[in-house]
């Protein structure tokens, strides 16, 4: 059987594809690094991470980049020997506008090295490429309309893609308008039967999300929405432990097996939050005698059969990382740059992973942030940390994380009449406050280890000098802030300035608001659920 999430945390708008007998998804990452986060299988029940495609600034550039923006639903294709992916780069989307050019990026190995990025147009998200038997490919994406009093989704439009070139020709063409369910986006397109087959997502990427299947004989349309419509979704049943399904991509096994990829989310009860964020799931498709996919139920499950593959699992990723590679591990993100000597170092102290301090918690320039994924409600995360704070203005530590508006934070600094101490802050929706708490004197030198338990929907810090006898930080702090549905913020008027579309974080935190770059030294970063 195949347990879901294949993917557990935050690991959204999934596409999916098969090169021979493996199987690859890529996946958003919005404004972390590596953009564009791979995934590898032999049978579709066993993933192990690959890292990231945009891994340096030539690919891609976050600077500056707002909360949940960045990088957009991904597609990987192949075509002749060579991976393709398509991108958006969201570098706006409040005040009723859209900034989202799109970008295509290439290599002749899934590992790499990616092609510079060449631009292709920013009329509309969630681009991908379909390459058609008669050896011709064209790009589709949503079409947006930034006009007040529109709806902003105009439908999917495809536009001719020169793979020779990487550039677009001729002139886009709305292929399909959508149905009434509304937020027409994420379109994939197969081919089957002599049947042109478009999936797209609709309804919102919240309760409402679905899975909607047309059909055409000619790519350019006009398409024939499946009388059995949606393909999936768990809108109307709010009880399911999956809520949220959506944004799916097909692939086919050698043996003719079918299986959507999906995003779902898992509330911590019934339509509350999802604190994990948006994870990817996995259902069997079958075909009808008319021709029209279907999954059982039209609903998101916890367990589906499993395809006729031999069982293929990875070595299981070990618990610790204690900083020995010459590289970071495909486990770990860093926020809007990437891992570079000018703030972070493997080298600088062997076992240790350096940090120099950057720009404040609430900038989204120079963060000096490396994070991994909450995978599980109730899970552990435990390093040590070294510094030598001197003031107030610097701080190194270990955080719970969502975004610049939404987080917690246990940290080593410097406090008058203490000296070296532990101390907390908290971050809602970009209120700042102390939770109540008694900061911690602590040896003047040496490390501290820092742990965080996450049960769920409670937060607690401990800390301790020797690795032996732990201290609480304060008492349970409230994780629902670090969800999807918290960081959502809108204007009187209903218009979103803040979008939610990550998940939680858990990670090591490093800031010099001096601009210093007080160097602070992690190890033995330890993850268990």
């Amino acid at each position: 059987m195949i347990r879901n999430p294949i993917l557990p945390g935050f690991h959204p708008d999934p596409s999916i594809l098969r090169v021979g007998e493996d199987y690859y998804l890529a996946t958003s990452t919005f404004e972390w690094m590596p953009g564009v986060r791979l995934h590898h299988s032999r049978d579709l029940a066993h993933w192990r991470p690959l890292g990231g495609v945009l891994t340096e600034p030539r690919l891609l550039d976050l600077t500056g980049t707002p909360d949940s923006g960045g990088v957009w639903a991904p597609c990987l294709s192949y075509a002749d020997g060579v991976f393709y992916v398509v991108f958006t780069n969201v570098a706006g989307y409040a005040g009723g506008f859209w900034d989202v050019p799109n970008h295509v990026v290439t290599a002749t190995s899934i590992e790499g090295p990616w092609s510079d990025p060449v631009p292709l147009h920013a009329r509309g998200f969630d681009p991908s490429l379909f390459h058609d038997e008669d050896g011709r490919s064209w790009l589709l994406s949503n079409d947006l309309d930034w006009r007040p009093g529109h709806h902003w989704s105009a439908g999917i439009i495809a536009q001719e893609f020169d793979r020779d070139t990487g550039k677009l020709l001729g002139e886009p063409v709305t292929i399909f308008s959508g149905t009434p369910a509304l937020y027409t986006e994420g379109p994939h397109v197969y081919r089957r039967d002599g049947w042109y087959y478009l999936l797209t997502a609709e309804g919102g990427t919240g309760w409402d999300h679905q899975v909607t299947v047309a059909r055409a004989r000619s790519l350019l349309g006009p398409y024939q929405v499946d009388p059995v419509t949606p393909l999936l979704s768990a809108a109307r049943e709010p009880r399911l432990p999956l809520q949220k399904a959506g944004h799916g991509s097909l692939v086919q096994t050698p043996a003719g097996q079918w299986y959507l990829a999906y995003l779902v989310g898992r509330p911590l009860t019934e339509r509350d939050e999802c604190v994990l964020g948006r994870e990817t799931a996995l259902a069997p498709v079958h075909w009808t005698a008319e021709g029209w996919p279907r999954i059982e139920g039209a609903r998101p499950a916890l367990t589906v059969p499993a395809p006729d593959l031999p069982a293929h699992p990875w070595p299981a990723e070990p618990e610790t990382d204690d900083f020995a590679a010459p590289v970071l591990g495909p486990q770990w993100s860093t926020l809007r740059r990437p891992f570079h000597a000018d703030w972070a170092s493997l080298h600088a102290r062997p076992g240790h992973l350096r940090l120099h301090g950057g720009r404040s918690p609430s900038s989204k320039f120079d963060t000096s942030l490396v994070a991994r994924r909450v995978t599980a409600a109730k899970c552990t995360f435990t390093a040590s940390v070294e510094a030598d704070p001197r003031s107030p203005q610097q701080l190194a530590g270990i955080t719970a994380y969502y975004n610049t508006r939404n987080w917690h934070y246990a940290y080593l600094t410097w406090r008058e009449g203490l000296g070296r101490c532990l101390e907390l802050l908290s971050c809602d929706r970009g209120r700042l406050h102390r939770p109540a708490h008694v900061p911690a004197p602590v040896p003047p030198t040496g490390p501290i280890r820092l742990r965080a338990d996450l049960d769920l929907p409670d937060l607690r810090f401990s800390w301790s000098a020797d690795g032996d006898t732990w201290h609480r930080l304060g008492s349970a702090l409230d994780a629902r802030i670090l969800s999807d549905e918290h960081a959502i913020e809108a204007s009187p008027d209903g218009v979103f300035q803040i979008w939610g579309f990550t998940g939680a974080f858990l990670g090591l935190w490093s800031h010099d608001l001096s601009g210093n770059a007080m160097p602070a030294d992690f190890a033995h970063a330890t993850y268990t659920v």
